[in-house]
C-alpha cells in the first residue's frame, strides 16, 4: 500500500490543521492506521491510532484533548484534525497503516506552529 501526505504547513499557535493521508494499492479496511511524528533532532514518536474497525482509538498523552482522527474506508483516507496547536507540535507527520505486524508509511508532512 501506498500512503500520500497532506494538508501540512504553518500555522500560528493555537491554530488548526488537518492533515489527510490517502492510500493507494490496497483497501485500508483491513490495517490499523495512526500518525507519528518526528521532530528535529528527535525520535519518531506516536501520536494516534485507530483500530481497523475504527472502534478504537488512541492518542498519546501530549495531544489528548486537542487532535482528533477519523477514517474513511471507502475514500481510503485517514485524517488528522489538530486544534489548538503548541510550539512542541512543530514537526514531520507520518501516516502509518499496519496489517499482520507489517508497517506502511508515507512520506510524512511538514507541521510548522510558530508563535
Amino acid at each position: 500500500v501506498k500512503l500520500v501526505e497532506s494538508g501540512g504547513g504553518l500555522v500560528q499557535t493555537g491554530g488548526s490543521l488537518t492533515l489527510s493521508c490517502t492510500a493507494s494499492g490496497r483497501t485500508l479496511s483491513h490495517y490499523s492506521m495512526g500518525w507519528f511524528r518526528q521532530a528535529p533532532g528527535e525520535e519518531r514518536e506516536f501520536v494516534a491510532a485507530m483500530s481497523h474497525t475504527g472502534r478504537n482509538t488512541y492518542f498519546a498523552d501530549s495531544v489528548k484533548g486537542r487532535f482528533t482522527m477519523s477514517r474513511d474506508d471507502a475514500k481510503n483516507t485517514l485524517s488528522l484534525q489538530m486544534n489548538n496547536l503548541e510550539i512542541e507540535d512543530t514537526a514531520i507527520y507520518y501516516c502509518n497503516a499496519n496489517f499482520l505486524s507489517t508497517d506502511h508509511w508515507g512520506q510524512g508532512t511538514q507541521v510548522t506552529v510558530s508563535s
